[in-house]
């Protein structure tokens, strides 16, 4: 079992399966609810981070691997970019791109119709940036400013482009491949933090040991 479920503690809940022998039978699950963090301190410090390019169809599992060595870290692969939905949040495979795109769009030809229009880059004499690249804009879009290096107004047209809904899709999918990577140098401190989260502390009514808390049951109360 991967590291880090080794550490999620247990629940006991009572079993509602029609196989139940009693009233009083529990069923043992992991505590999904517990969930490990990075501390503030931590995740707010970019120089413990170090950036990271996802290629092709690479898994968190491989990721971790190549990066640490233990491709059962591969939850801190997605703890470190607050990935909660792997299937949603993760670069699809690439068979899995075009399968999401044959059953979205249906057809070539849907890819290849004009989702929106872009800007491209504009500067004037001195180099500084009139217009961005990349903003949504109509596919009329056009600038008007004051170079003073030309000591004149400058009208600026043509500066769009057109998005395909491929180029779209496929800039989404590119923006999800450029992670963040806790430096191996911090990974003992993440484990220690860990170990230290994960335990139940005593108090509640259902605490049992620092593995375990049992749930309630109801039903010797109905």
């Amino acid at each position: 079992m991967p590291t880090y479920f080794r550490q999620v503690p247990d629940f006991e809940y009572v079993s509602r399966t029609t196989d139940s022998q009693n009233i009083s039978e529990y069923k043992t699950v992991k505590n999904l609810f517990k969930k490990g963090k990075l501390r503030e301190d931590i995740f707010g410090d970019l120089s413990v981070f170090t950036k990271y390019k996802i290629v092709g169809d690479d898994r968190p599992d491989n990721v971790a691997f190549e990066i640490y060595g233990d491709e059962t870290l591969d939850w801190l692969v997605l703890l470190c970019n607050n990935i909660l939905n792997v299937q949603t949040e993760w670069p699809l495979s690439q068979q899995s791109f075009q399968n999401f795109l044959l059953s979205k769009y249906r057809s070539e030809d849907n890819l290849l119709e004009i989702h929106h229009y872009e800007t491209i880059k504009v500067t004037d004499s001195f180099g500084v940036t009139i217009v961005p690249e990349g903003l949504q804009v109509q596919s009329d879009y056009s600038v008007e400013y004051y170079d003073s290096g030309l000591e004149n107004y400058i009208v600026k047209t043509n500066i769009v482009r057109e998005v395909t809904n491929y180029d779209y899709e496929n800039k989404i999918e590119n923006d999800k491949r450029n992670i963040f990577i806790l430096k191996p140098t911090y990974l003992n401190v993440v484990l220690n933090d860990l170990e230290e989260i994960m335990p139940y502390k005593e108090g509640s009514s259902q605490y049992v040991s620092e593995t375990l808390k049992r749930a309630d049951n109801i039903r010797l109360y109905s």
